[in-house]
């Protein structure tokens, strides 16, 4: 049986008597065309019919003089990784970034087509892929062009109102769509639900904060933001958005008083381990808002709070940066034959929409074409003091605290999720004893059921030669 197999990619910290931070940011566009399908591997949601806002490539690249570090944050749902990949090698060719020293990660709003190679059999589809990994690379080839002379601070506060975990305990087992019995959780189990006892994970409620400002003058430049949040919602079908991720970079950009700056300030929101965690509280009865309305409120808020942390923030100009990477080989839970014989019993002979039991028995059908293991990308950075670690997976709040609470970088540790590629549901050992929606066996989940632990010990591994490489 294969284990993980890590292969370390490690950037040697080299100092200099002379402060030579640079730092530039850009944005690139990747609004779809109408039309464009939003569906995902489970959620049914149409074409597009409406653009309510743009949707971006939000980049910045931080270079200490010897080494550089680049940031992506697409304004998508997930991101196939080999959409990745050809991004990153274009970036390599372009402006000499190494691939495991580019960060790129997925926002998770659903209001977008998904980036899911395969996932669609349709020209529309296939063009917006096409163009994507492009425009990403342009994204950061213009960060890189706008490099200049920068000073760098962070901080974090705590949001609590707006971090809830989605997975409930239940009182009495329910049946799950395979026609299996025994399901232990609930995912959105509605508010007061008689047969929800609580919820069956933690949060991570504090919010980390990157700012940068132009060296010479105090301008500012850039705001890279982490949340432990997924996508908020209230977005009427058809309609494209980026979710409160896009209300935080617009607000950012007015409480910082960067407007009309050349090169333009850029705001990025990265999405943390949020994979159970939403904003709704099911211990309450559920409320009603507009269109827009929720998410407004929390990427405003959560703009309000950043400016506080930003306003006491040191900032400074002497770090230094450092990357380390890793490929680990991680099994498939494909279905079995008995898996297989449901699923052909089960799905339509013509399409239409979908059950949620047809759903899964598609997904049956898809995995038995996976391969039995998956190269699975995991990279960490080091910007000064500060560390970020970064997963492809939709990661739980829980494998968040447990990598903030044993990481070597004790205090300034955070983790980017959906990052360098798509692999799923991140559910713990514990968590698929459990079941629920985020267990089960489909393209949003396929990864063998000790993965999260794998995926932990090595970015703990990556965190720890990067400390280990200054000390």
């Amino acid at each position: 049986m294969k284990t993980l197999a890590i292969f370390l990619g490690l950037t040697t910290l080299v100092y200099a008597e002379e402060a030579n931070f640079r730092a530039g940011a850009a944005l690139s566009n990747i609004t779809p065309k109408m039309g464009v399908v939003l569906d995902g591997t489970i959620m049914q949601i149409g074409p597009a019919k409406h653009v309510h806002d743009e949707l971006w490539v939000r980049c910045l690249v931080l270079d200490d003089g010897a080494t550089k570090l680049a940031f992506a944050e697409v304004d998508n749902t997930m991101v196939s990784r080999p959409i990745h990949d050809a991004a990153k090698a274009m970036i390599m060719k372009r402006v000499g970034i190494p691939p495991n020293h580019v960060c790129i990660a997925a926002t998770h709003t659903h209001s977008t087509p998904r980036a899911v190679i395969g996932l669609k059999d349709d020209d529309l589809h296939r063009e917006y892929l096409d163009d994507l990994a492009v425009k990403i690379a342009d994204g950061v080839h213009r960060a890189y062009n706008n490099l200049a002379a920068a000073e760098i601070g962070w901080g974090s506060f705590r949001e609590p109102r707006y971090v809830h975990n989605r997975r409930w305990r239940l009182k009495q087992a329910i049946t799950n769509p395979f026609g299996e019995s025994g399901e232990m959780v609930k995912m959105n189990p509605g508010g007061r639900n008689p047969n929800a006892v609580e919820p069956a994970g933690p949060v991570d409620d504090q919010v980390f904060v990157v700012a940068l400002r132009q060296h010479d003058s105090g301008q500012p430049l850039a705001v890279l933001a982490n949340y432990g949040l997924h996508y908020v919602g209230g977005v009427p079908r058809g309609e494209v958005s980026a979710d409160y991720f896009a209300v935080f970079a617009d607000r950012i950009q007015q409480n910082w008083k960067a407007d009309r700056l050349s090169p333009p300030f850029v705001g990025i929101m990265t999405n943390g381990t949020s994979g159970d965690v939403n904003a709704v509280d099911f211990s309450k009865p559920r409320q009603r808002y507009a269109s827009y309305e929720r998410m407004t409120t929390v990427g405003q808020d959560l703009a309000e709070g950043a400016i506080r942390v930003i306003e006491s923030m040191e900032f400074r100009s002497n770090v230094k940066l450092a990357a380390a990477s890793a490929d680990l080989e991680l099994r498939v839970r494909k279905p079995e034959a008995e898996r297989l014989g449901w699923a052909a019993e089960t799905l339509p002979v013509t399409p239409h929409r979908l059950s949620l039991s047809q759903i899964y028995a598609r997904e049956a059908h898809a995995l038995a074409e996976f391969p039995d293991t998956v190269s699975v990308p995991i990279q960490a950075f080091r910007i000064g003091d500060l560390a970020i670690a970064q997963s492809p997976c939709e990661t739980f709040a829980e494998t968040g605290l447990k990598i903030k609470n044993a990481s070597p970088f004790p205090g300034t540790t955070f983790t980017i999720e959906l990052a360098n590629g798509y692999n799923g549901y991140l559910p713990s050992k514990e968590q698929h004893k459990l079941g629920g929606y985020e267990t089960w066996p489909a393209r949003s989940s396929y990864l063998e059921v000790d993965a999260e632990q794998k995926i932990r010990d090595g970015l703990m591994k990556l965190l720890e030669q990067l400390k280990g490489d200054i000390e």
